[in-house]
């Protein structure tokens, strides 16, 4: 089963591993199992962690052309950078625990998992959990990532991103606007219903005859909608009718899609258009020409400024949070990590600690409100 979760497989657990073994050194002693490269204030960065970012990689580069030597290799070259990501992340999890954040976070985890399963025809978690069980997935390991990331995404929201859009003056952003003038120009947009024709298991000519018939039937004067529940063979999402894809700009959507539906008025049906998974018959619902004639929007000059300076702003606070954190680099990686984190306080260097050092005392802060759409 395909799942639609797009998500980061990053885990990035915050505990020190220990175990009892069966061959101890002396009875009763606990062994260490995984090695503690840095601590981040009350939290962990494990080489368990970092190998499985850097295995993360690597598969990512050998799909992407390269050898498992060089994809090793690359991979390797920035093992530094890749525990500096891994001690910002784990101060960003503790960030949201601070701000409160946890069961806005687990609820949206949730949401997630449901649309996922609604998504796939499955009734139930234990079910969708069983179904990824199956395909070779942890559900436990999914919403473990799930709710890192969806997290590390509202503190972000909290803390920077909702700042920085509201804090734009009036002035600021009609300045922005008579610079930018091309960013605010209406562009011609879409809206979309389709009928999808799977081509699994049949045989293409008896696909195509049928995405033929149905797209005469839809020109002659058949409900398309009526005709999509009968044969479309792609599930609807988000409560939508089996026909109805959604509200696009022309230039984003896809290069053969756009071909398709060029010169296909509102209310037109195109051709059937044949993708590796089967043929689509769209049906241009609404066609909404666009403009040469720029057109300010207070929200949309707000994303946009946001979205220009969202980067540096990131950056900023992360450097902000490793400035204020009490982090100890194992003394193996702190030559080529430390440089990275620009840090001004001054690090201590050692594989472990007597938690003797005090850390800085820490604020909580609210839940900001969600952007308003443009």
């Amino acid at each position: 089963m395909k799942f639609k979760l797009t998500i980061s497989l990053l885990s990035l657990l915050a505990a020190f591993v220990i175990s009892p073994s069966v061959a101890r050194a002396q009875e009763g002693e606990p062994v260490v199992v995984d090695e503690v490269i840095a601590q981040v204030n009350d939290g962990v960065v494990t080489l368990s962690q970092l190998k499985r970012e850097m295995k993360e990689r690597v598969d990512t580069l050998k799909q992407n052309g390269m050898t498992e030597q060089q994809a090793n290799a690359e991979v390797q070259s920035h093992k530094a950078d890749l525990i500096s990501i891994l001690i910002s992340e784990q101060l960003l999890l503790q960030k949201g625990k601070e701000l409160d954040l946890t069961e806005k976070v687990e609820a949206e985890v949730n949401k997630r998992m449901l649309e996922t399963a609604k998504e796939n025809n499955i009734t139930s978690m234990d079910k969708l959990c069983e179904a990824m069980t199956q395909a070779g997935m942890s559900c436990e390991d999914v919403r473990r990532t799930l709710r890192a990331e969806i997290m590390k995404q509202a503190v972000f929201e909290n803390e920077v991103d909702s700042k920085l859009f509201y804090g734009f003056s009036s002035d600021e952003l009609h300045k922005y606007f008579d610079a930018h003038q091309d960013k605010f120009l209406k562009p011609e947009s879409v809206e979309l219903s389709e009928i999808f024709l799977s081509l699994a298991g049949k045989p293409e000519a008896d696909v195509k005859a049928r995405a033929a018939q149905l797209a005469d039937q839809a020109r002659k004067g058949g409900d398309f909608c009526t005709l999509a529940a009968a044969y479309t063979e792609r599930p609807a999402s988000n409560g939508k009718k089996p026909c109805k894809v959604g509200l696009f700009q022309v230039s984003d959507l896809r290069a053969d899609i756009a071909a398709a539906v060029k010169n296909v008025k509102a209310g037109g049906v195109s051709d059937p258009l044949k993708s590796d998974e089967g043929y689509q018959i769209l049906r241009v619902d609404v066609r909404t020409a666009g403009s040469n004639t720029a057109t300010f929007n207070e929200n949309s000059v707000r994303f946009a400024m946001a979205a220009e300076r969202s980067p540096k702003a990131h950056e900023d606070y992360l450097q902000t949070l490793r400035d204020d954190a009490f982090i100890k680099v194992a003394k193996d990686y702190s030559e080529s990590v430390l440089p990275l984190l620009k840090v001004k306080q001054n690090f201590l260097v050692e594989r472990t600690g007597d938690g003797s050092t005090s850390k800085p005392e820490k604020k909580k802060g609210k839940i900001l409100g969600i952007f308003p759409k443009p």
